[in-house]
């Protein structure tokens, strides 16, 4: 069977870390193709070969698999000449038994040749720099977290109960009073110097809340604890300056974004859906696109009319947390009970995790139409009333019902009205 052939002339890469395989496919007005091979390493002076092996053939369209953090400096070099699509491995995934590099190279040319591949969506160079700083950013969060932890750990050992006492065990009067105790270990103090007048929790708790023992051992880690979390702090605020210096140039951008319910309390939060969907919605064709690239749409999985599976993707793994926790928060608002509504709407049948994901799309659908038309959020697509394709008939009491959900608020008529 023969496929229809889209592109003339394209190139297919199978990438490896010491190596690159390459195939051109060249095809001529009688569609017989010719297919160029080599090789070449994936240090810099093999990629500007590579790139030089192009223009010889003037191959401008190039294919390759997304796998690992390979790809990263081979897209860089060939961007610059050519038109460089990323796939998804499992677009590409070759027959097994009958496999090399030369193949499998030769393999992503002609699936590319028929066009029989889905590319990934590469945001332009700054919103990449934002997106690699913002996640970087993540992992020191985490490691922040992680010694937290450890530090709690070594108080609940000590049977010091900072944690019970205060809502924050990092906060300032919690750190002066572990600061003391690490200074003068097994020595017992008044802690009323060491309270912030803001505290509410009575003196008489706090100061029983420290009555411990911490050994030298304990005392060494929890040190060392401290000292790597206040280190690390200052790694993230430097980083942060840089985020926000590399993030200027989008301002007008993120005002909209922060319209959203959800994204205004945190300025990160609306620079991390920036640096994970990018600026221009043109590259998904409608929300729907942006909703299932996301990874916050059921899958499709049926045969023989059975449905298999259901289950959303793994897709946006560094963007669905984000939607997640908004989400969470905007189910208990009462100045947005668009979002209330949908989740109270679906949990019932289909439970918590799924009506959440539902708000999420919810928030990514609204993303994409304010950034498509560049206009800021509006609850009144959500809110306004949608008309039935055909008569309902419902009791009175369910007509109010329904209204209130709505948001409508109904008052006494005034006097001297006819009722």
């Amino acid at each position: 069977m023969a496929f229809k052939i889209f592109r003339k002339n394209c190139c297919g890469l199978d990438i490896h870390k010491t190596w690159i395989y390459a195939c051109i496919g060249i095809t001529d007005s009688n569609s017989r193709t010719e297919y160029k091979q080599a090789r070449f390493s994936s240090f810099s002076k093999g990629l500007r070969e590579l790139a030089d092996w192009l223009a010889k053939y003037s191959c401008t369209e190039v294919c390759m698999e997304s796998s690992g953090k390979y790809w990263i400096p081979v897209f860089n070099i060939l961007e610059k000449t050519c038109w460089v699509t990323l796939a998804h491995p499992k677009y590409t995934k070759p027959q097994k038994g009958n496999k090399t590099d030369r193949k499998d190279a030769k393999w992503i040319c002609d699936l590319f040749m028929c066009d029989m591949i889905k590319p990934s969506f590469i945001p332009p160079p700054d919103i990449r720099h934002l997106r690699d700083l913002l996640r970087f950013r993540m992992k020191l969060t985490y490691q922040v977290t992680g010694m937290k932890n450890r530090a709690l750990n070594c108080l609940t050992v000590s049977n010091l109960k900072l944690d019970d006492v205060f809502s924050d065990v990092f906060g300032k009067s919690s750190r002066s009073i572990i600061r003391q105790i690490l200074d003068y270990p097994g020595k017992s103090f008044d802690v009323t110097p060491f309270i912030h007048k803001r505290c509410k929790t009575p003196i008489e708790e706090i100061q029983a809340a420290v009555d411990g023992a911490i050994c030298c051992e304990q005392a060494t880690k929890l040190k060392i604890c401290l000292d790597f979390i206040d280190e690390q702090q200052k790694r993230i605020d430097k980083l942060d300056s840089e985020i926000f210096r590399i993030s200027e140039p989008h301002t007008a951008v993120l005002d909209l974004i922060r319209t959203v319910p959800g994204f205004s309390k945190e300025p990160l939060t609306a620079i991390r859906i920036l640096s994970e969907i990018g600026a221009d919605m043109s590259v998904f064709p409608t929300s729907k696109h942006l909703v299932s690239w996301s990874g916050c749409c059921p899958r499709n999985d049926s045969s023989a009319q059975k449905v298999k599976s259901t289950r959303i993707s793994r897709a946006g793994s560094f963007l669905k947390p984000i939607l997640v926790q908004i989400a969470n928060a905007l189910i208990k608002s009462k100045d947005h009970p668009e979002f209330g509504e949908r989740y109270r709407r679906i949990k019932p049948r289909r439970g918590h995790k799924k009506a959440i994901i539902a708000v999420c799309r919810m928030l990514l659908t609204a993303i994409w139409n304010i950034l498509s038309k560049l206009e800021p959020y509006s609850a009144n697509g959500y809110l306004s009333d949608k008309l039935t394709e055909h008569s309902v008939v419902i009791s009175k009491s369910e007509g109010l019902a329904l209204l209130r959900k709505r948001g409508y608020i109904f008052k006494d008529e005034l006097a001297g009205t006819s009722s």
